[in-house]
């Protein structure tokens, strides 16, 4: 079927819109916007572009997509922003292009869960099947893995990198890298264990959790120095440990350090 547009709506003509496409009163959508099969858009939405939306995404009303970003560097570059399929924002979020001091794209993946007033700044690279709670704020350059969590009101500063299968308590300030599975807290955060029971409900195994575990405490409990932490992950991860490798991986990448 072709899409619904409501008839207060401004769809350029130069809008490229997939079959079942719904666009709500009021919603204002740019010349550089492509929209995927199934997509809903809410009221008063405003989507400009360079800006590409998947299949089946769920964008509540009051949302602003693929704004220039807010950023005193940009001069008007045909940066982007890609949104992957399957994704629910809710009211309010605010999702920037990139920049070209960086990839030029900020990218949100697939499946994820974004609940109301997130900001998405420029540059930003979110993975799969993460869950942002209300007023979750994202600096430029950040970097979140696949199925991590950031509670309310979670603050990151620019460039910081969030592993997979992380989470954040409510009112967290990241300041620095938050390393896969550990869970955070605090202003300034700092660590508080491993993600448990997120890592029990996406079904890993006793065992790898246990293993994870120890990993955690090499890395905070053992008094080693990072690279030394590292290696000792490493070989652990020789065993067939695929997560181990992950984090180590991680660890030993550039970035703001890890928090302590």
């Amino acid at each position: 079927m072709p899409a619904s547009i409501h008839p207060t709506a401004l769809v350029d003509a130069k809008a490229r819109l997939g079959e079942n496409v719904t666009i709500g009163p009021y919603a204002v959508i740019g010349a550089e916007v492509e929209i995927g099969d199934g997509t809903s858009i809410g009221a008063h939405a405003v989507i400009e572009g360079p800006t590409t939306i998947g299949r089946d995404n769920r964008i509540y009303p009051f949302v602003s997509l693929g704004l220039a970003p807010q950023d005193k560097k940009y001069g008007g570059e045909a940066t982007r922003l890609e949104i992957g399929d399957r994704n629910t924002i809710r009211e309010f979020c605010t999702f920037n292009r990139g920049t070209v001091q960086d990839v030029g794209v900020t990218r949100l993946g697939n499946d994820n869960w974004i609940m109301a007033y997130v900001h998405l700044a420029h540059d930003c690279q979110v993975g799969d099947h993460t869950i942002f709670a209300n007023n979750a704020q994202l600096a430029g350059h950040v970097q979140v893995g696949d199925w991590a969590i950031l509670g309310g009101f979670t603050v990151v500063h620019q460039f910081v990198r969030i592993g997979a299968h992380s989470i954040t308590g409510m009112g967290t300030i990241l300041l620095q890298d938050l390393p896969p599975f550990v869970t955070a807290a605090g202003n300034p955060a700092v660590p508080h264990g491993i993600n448990s029971e997120g890592l029990k409900r996406r079904g890993y195994a006793p065992e790898t959790i246990a293993s994870i575990r120890r990993a955690y405490k090499t890395l905070y409990r053992s008094g080693l120095r990072l690279e030394e932490a590292i290696e000792a992950i490493r070989a652990e991860a020789e065993t067939g440990l695929a997560p181990l490798s992950v984090l180590a991986d991680f660890l030993a990448a550039p970035g703001r350090g890890i928090i302590r």
